[in-house]
């Protein structure tokens, strides 16, 4: 029998052919991904790599055990849900990493509601920012992530759309721009901006849309940069300056003294999607809570947003 972990440290090792990076991958030390490859080639009876000069390659027997060790993985996957749901239970615990919107303004609404069905379930949720959160996925720390990007996604990655935030421009009340509701591209540099950091998902997606109008971003004034959103719209309310946020964020906070201003020609929106990892196990927890998400999203996106919420 197989030991599934020593599957998925060779399937890693197998695609970076490098034992250096794969530990870096799987988080663990060079010496340990060295020793679970000897193990799994002294079981095997077989050499999976030829390593000569620290260069690895697969063994013609390396690489006609790939794609088994893939589907082992998944049969393993799969066995443990079908024996957790043929006793009827869903249990277990949930680990979700996520960025700092989805944490505070998505998940305890998805929770409260999947947690109400499964109540043998307990969950724990990681907010870092979108980098380290498929950092956590990557590495088996979390078996969810919710991430505004997908760029960072590789063939491992399961994914879909789970919900479109609108992005959205906002002054005081009492700001010029409050009382015509809509400005042209060429107003913005007129202004003062409260800015994310620029690795944001809400500064990336103004940035791409700038751009594809022939906007710089770094054309923008900017006077002041924080590094969370609900810190940018308050500071907007005391009259700081502009700013986009996210419309999730707006809709919780219902901030009186700040109002939404649309650029003429522009649409700023960041699609959030949920994610896991094909290699990672879930058992019946996680089985059930991706089904959940999946089934539900509509009916999470009208209660986040209200009835103009985006279907995706």
């Amino acid at each position: 029998m197989f030991d599934p972990h020593q599957l998925r440290v060779f399937i890693v090792a197998a695609e970076t052919l490098n034992f250096s990076q794969a530990a870096k991958k799987l988080n663990l030390s060079q010496p340990a991904v060295t020793q679970t490859i000897q193990s799994l080639e002294a079981q095997l009876g077989k050499a999976l790599f030829h390593r000569q000069q620290r260069k690895l390659a697969l063994t013609e027997e390396g690489q006609a055990f790939l794609p088994v060790a893939h589907q082992l993985v998944a049969l393993n996957i799969r066995a443990r849900d079908l024996v957790e749901t043929s006793r009827d239970q869903v249990i277990g615990q949930l680990s979700i990493a996520c960025s700092t919107t989805p944490g505070k303004y998505i998940l305890p609404v998805v929770l409260s509601r999947f947690l109400s069905r499964y109540p043998r379930v307990s969950a724990q949720c990681l907010v870092t920012s979108r980098a380290d959160a498929l950092s956590a996925l990557e590495q088996g720390n979390a078996q969810f992530a919710f991430s505004s990007s997908i760029e960072e996604f590789d063939h491992h990655y399961e994914f879909f759309p789970f919900i479109v935030d609108p992005v959205l421009l906002i002054v005081p009340a009492d700001h010029p721009w409050a009382g015509k509701g809509e400005i042209d591209l060429e107003e913005l540099p007129r202004e003062r901006f409260i800015l994310r950091e620029e690795t944001a998902g809400t500064y990336q997606v103004v940035k791409t849309e700038l751009a594809k109008h022939g906007f710089n971003i770094h054309d923008l004034p900017v006077t002041l940069r924080l590094g969370n959103s609900e810190a940018i719209a308050i500071a907007i309310s005391e009259g700081i300056g502009a700013g986009f946020v996210s419309g999730i964020l707006l809709r919780h906070l219902r901030l009186p003294n700040v109002a939404v201003v649309r650029v003429h020609g522009l649409t700023f929106e960041q699609t959030i999607y949920m994610c896991r990892h094909r290699l990672n196990p879930t058992g019946s927890a996680g089985a059930a809570f991706w089904q959940f998400v999946n089934a539900e999203r509509d009916s999470i996106q009208r209660q986040l947003l209200g009835e103009s919420a985006a279907v995706v």
